[in-house]
């Protein structure tokens, strides 16, 4: 067996002997992975790694100047700064997994919950998963993230007993936190500054206080306890909760500055600490982009911690999901039955209709205001013409392919504020970009619009001598009048790049105009770092009626039972150029239905050691890996090189009645047969909870083509719909996925 295996228990230490390296200004941090720890003792571990550097440095105060972190609870490993050569003579070492460059990531209500059907409003006798799950009562969830506001209304400790006595996390203290800003709901929190540029730091608070917003926005989502009658400035007003709300919060700050800043070399830590700290779930709303991923969380969940990451901001474009492991949960972003309509009214008295958070009536007094266009809304174009208390039309069809309204919007709001425009109507192909109006300051109207609603407003401009309008307050409509859910726009879409065998990412949920704590308000944030508390949450709650499921069993719960049609029965779709139904790469499995979840009927386990080869098949200790990858018990299929015929393996397990009978109903990807054996599995009383079938897929068409998209579905006729999503391409070569 190679000594480098990374999981094997009883690899050899090999005594190197090196000539001295010694660090010098060309030093980087780096990441020093070396897999499962070799010791119980953290204080072993840590020495271990000072032995190692201090082969390396040629000095044991060396090693202590350059170490920054020494990851000792869930996994071993360390960072430290090293030069490139010193990084290189590492990597030789056997007990060495990998040795890499730190990189830096950043992160990526009142109606959600109810919207997700766990809301308050249910009648008593209803036994929906809220409930049964206590309301997620002593669940300890560990967010790592951007910090915490701690004197928030949504922290309130008041009706929590004492903090478990199996936790064993610390309230680190620091500026502006001290110890009582922990409480029975706060029950931990840790700061990780090591490894961030200065220029992230600056104004930033040394403590696990919350300077950005996003961090307690999150924690919030997830855990939040009942604060009635908030709104962002009377928009959505409702009660703001979380989705567990007597779960208690471990707080891991990692996030810094305006611009949320994080290295890999502080998660690491984080998710080393949360793991000796005693957490039951960790969310991470932040990530790398696709091709980054983050060894440590698989030590997480071989403890049994559910892990649940965002799917990152880079959509509609494909192959941008990031966070893609298989062990964890990938969750993308969608809308709900929420939308913010706001009157236009033009001087020929024309009503038009945008979306706005437009709130401060008392700049508009009813007044009609000039409306300039400006077409494309250039800096030079401002500049040049008198916009100073006027209305301005930013509309510019001809610029749309390379044009991306998420980054162009608040450029724009920032451009026409500074010229001392008044208001601002801004066209474009979708409406998901509803955060970046928090960027118009002292409340002036930004109302985005479609293409059509521009185009009117623009031929009245052109054909008006003296063109007028007036932006109406903004109003909030919930309910069935609002086609939802939609994947948003700016949701990160698979394949993996990384792994076209694995099907990313698992879920959706909401993600757009999320109403949440930041400091002491409640303020709309939209972005998969949004949608992924959600899922946290419920994965909490099923962590409480289920405390004998592994991470993968809840996974596979949430998947299964995820919903792929709107409130009308039609397919959810996807917002993109153009507007499609939603695939398995843009939203996994479906949207989240949290009840269904919390009774499957089936579940797709994995047994920790198959994430074990896994893992050493993707760093190269394996080999002959394609079978692994194919077969392992995911509750997906993604099959990216079809060229004649294939067939993979997978195992259900009965969480429900005995003596239940399951028929399959396939839904073949266009161009592909597909078949499974057995097409019928009963779970008889005295037999096996876990039956195993396989799956045939067989090309029509030998095609270089892209995915098809399909279904694996085991029914039992009445309560249960177990379904997974499939993921076919057909190849002719190897390693080209499409020639046309």
């Amino acid at each position: 067996m190679d000594s480098r295996i990374a999981f094997s228990c009883c690899a050899l230490l090999l005594v190197v002997t090196l000539l001295p390296l010694s660090a010098n200004a060309s030093s980087k941090l780096h990441i020093v992975y070396m897999g499962e720890k070799k010791h119980d003792d953290p204080s072993a571990v840590t020495a271990s790694h000072h032995d190692i550097l201090t082969s390396v440095l040629g000095s044991k105060d060396e090693s202590l100047k350059s170490i920054v972190y020494s990851y000792k609870h869930g996994f071993s490993g360390f960072a430290a700064m090293l030069t490139k050569t010193q990084a290189r003579t590492l990597a030789k070492f056997p007990e060495v997994i990998s040795v890499k460059p730190n990189t830096y990531h950043k992160a990526h209500t009142t109606r959600s919950w109810d919207f997700l059907g766990l809301g308050h409003n249910k009648s008593p006798q209803q036994t929906d998963l809220l409930r049964k799950a206590n309301y997620g009562e002593d669940i300890i969830i560990g967010v790592i993230d951007s910090g915490i506001w701690p004197e928030s209304r949504s922290f309130d400790d008041n009706g929590y007993g004492p903090v478990q006595a199996r936790w064993k996390g610390i309230c680190q203290t620091g500026t502006a936190f001290n110890a009582t800003s922990c409480n029975r709901k706060i029950i931990g929190a840790r700061w990780y500054s090591e490894g961030i540029n200065a220029m992230h730091l600056k104004g930033e608070y040394m403590s696990p206080r919350d300077f950005s917003g996003h961090g307690t926005h999150v924690a919030s989502t997830i855990a939040g306890g009942e604060v009635q009658g908030v709104s962002y400035a009377g928009l959505a007003t409702g009660m703001a909760r979380g989705g567990a709300p007597r779960a208690r919060l471990a707080i891991y700050k990692v996030l810094w500055g305006p611009n949320t800043a994080a290295s890999d070399a502080s998660i690491l830590a984080a998710i080393d600490d949360a793991i000796h700290d005693g957490v039951d779930v960790l969310s991470l709303s932040l990530g790398g982009g696709a091709g980054h991923e983050f060894p440590g969380t698989l030590h997480a969940v071989l403890r049994g911690i559910s892990v649940i990451f965002s799917a990152g901001n880079d959509g509609p474009a494909p192959q941008t999901v990031t966070n893609v492991a298989p062990w964890v949960t990938t969750v993308a972003a969608s809308t709900m039955d929420r939308a913010f309509p706001t009157f236009i009214s033009l001087g020929n008295k024309e009503k038009l209709v945008g979306q706005s958070l437009y709130y401060n009536s008392t700049l508009n007094n009813d007044d009609f205001k000039e409306l300039v266009h400006a077409g494309s809304c250039t800096e030079e174009w401002l500049a040049s013409s008198n916009v100073t208390g006027k209305i301005v039309l930013c509309y510019a069809p001809r610029e749309a392919p390379s044009m991306l309204p998420r980054v162009e919007l608040p450029r724009t709001i920032n451009r026409t504020v500074s010229a001392g425009a008044k208001g601002l109507i801004f066209a474009q192909y979708n409406m998901n970009s509803l955060d970046s109006l928090t960027a118009c300051k002292a409340g002036m109207p930004c109302v985005l619009v479609d293409y059509e609603i521009a185009q009117k407003i623009a031929s009245y401009w052109e054909n008006t001598e003296n063109p007028v309008v007036k932006v109406s307050p903004t109003m909030t409509v919930v309910g069935d009048g609002v086609l939802s859910p939609r994947v948003a726009s700016f949701s990160s879409r698979g394949p993996s790049p990384l792994y076209p065998g694995i099907l990313k990412p698992d879920i959706t949920a909401p993600g757009v105009s999320i109403l949440a704590a930041v400091r002491g308000s409640y303020v709309l944030f939209s972005g998969t770092s949004m949608a992924c508390p959600h899922v946290s949450a419920v994965t909490a709650l099923l962590k409480s009626i289920h405390p004998d499921w592994s991470p993968a069993m809840i996974k596979s719960a949430i998947v299964t039972t995820a919903s792929v049609s709107d409130g009308f029965g039609a397919p959810i779709e996807a917002e993109t150029v153009p507007r499609k139904v939603a695939d398995p790469f843009d939203f996994g499995g479906g949207h989240i239905d949290p009840d269904r979840a919390s009774d499957p009927g089936l579940v797709y386990n994995v047994d920790a050691r198959e994430y074990n080869k896994f893992f050493n098949c993707a760093i190269g200790l394996l080999h002959g890996c394609e079978s692994y990858q194919l077969n392992l018990n995911l509750p997906s299929i993604a099959i990216p090189d079809l060229k004649d015929h294939v067939t993979v393996q997978r195992t259900i397990t009965n969480v429900g009645a005995v003596g239940t009978t399951y028929h399959a109903v396939l839904e073949a990807p266009a161009g592909v047969v597909m078949s499974v054996e057995p097409s019928m599995i009963t779970f008889a009383k005295g037999s096996s909870t876990s039956m195993t079938f396989r799956v045939s897929f067989t090309t029509r068409r030998r095609v270089q083509g892209g995915f098809t998209f399909g279904s694996l579905t085991w029914s039992d006729g009445n309560t249960h719909s177990v379904r997974i999503p499939v993921a076919v391409r057909t190849v002719i070569q190897d390693f080209v996925a499409d020639t046309s």
